[in-house]
């Protein structure tokens, strides 16, 4: 078993309404690669995934986001769907806790709709990124060049598309996060 992340530190932020597959797969990914995965979230207790048309499984919320800071933390996952990015950056804490992030330069991944996130988080202007192709303009207006590709890495932000895109967004995101590593 590769532990190319042993004793990294990983947030994943999430709220109800996130594609499941997004933060399932690259949770695993992390956890299999030795990084100690934290589920945060606004809401205490569980929160609830959601799958292709349906709501899914519920997961324990490790800890609160008022419980923590991104101090720490060595990165950050941002899943998407739409109810979840979209919570979330409608929440000052969250874009907040973002926001510790991108002022500290520490890696991020991002897929789907969790880009929304990080307008707000203002960590996308001058940067070259994807994502589900209906926020595209939401992120030209907030000053990114986006692009129709299954992964994009610039600099310390690594996002992909949709959950057909794990396989690759899985191997950037855990190459980023590695590469960072002390």
């Amino acid at each position: 078993m590769d532990q190319k992340l042993q004793g990294l530190k990983v947030a994943i932020l999430i709220t109800d309404g996130f594609e499941q597959d997004e933060m399932t797969a690259p949770k695993q990914a992390l956890d299999k690669a030795g990084a100690q995965t934290v589920i945060i979230s606004p809401k205490r207790g569980k929160v609830k995934g959601w799958k292709a048309k349906n709501w899914g499984d519920e997961f324990t919320v490790d800890k609160a986001l008022d419980e923590v800071s991104g101090e720490e933390f060595d990165a950050l996952l941002l899943p998407g769907g739409v109810a979840n990015p979209d919570s979330l950056r409608m929440n000052n804490e969250a874009v907040d806790f973002v926001k510790s992030f991108v002022k500290d330069h520490k890696p991020i991944a991002a897929i789907c709709h969790g880009p929304w996130t990080l307008i707000n988080a203002e960590a996308v202007k001058g940067k070259t990124l994807t994502s589900w192709s209906s926020i595209k303009i939401d992120l030209l207006n907030a000053g990114a060049k986006w692009v129709d590709q299954e992964v994009v890495r610039d600099d310390n932000l690594v996002t992909s598309r949709k959950p057909e895109d794990i396989p690759a967004f899985n191997k950037a995101m855990i190459e980023l996060f590695s590469s960072g590593k002390q």
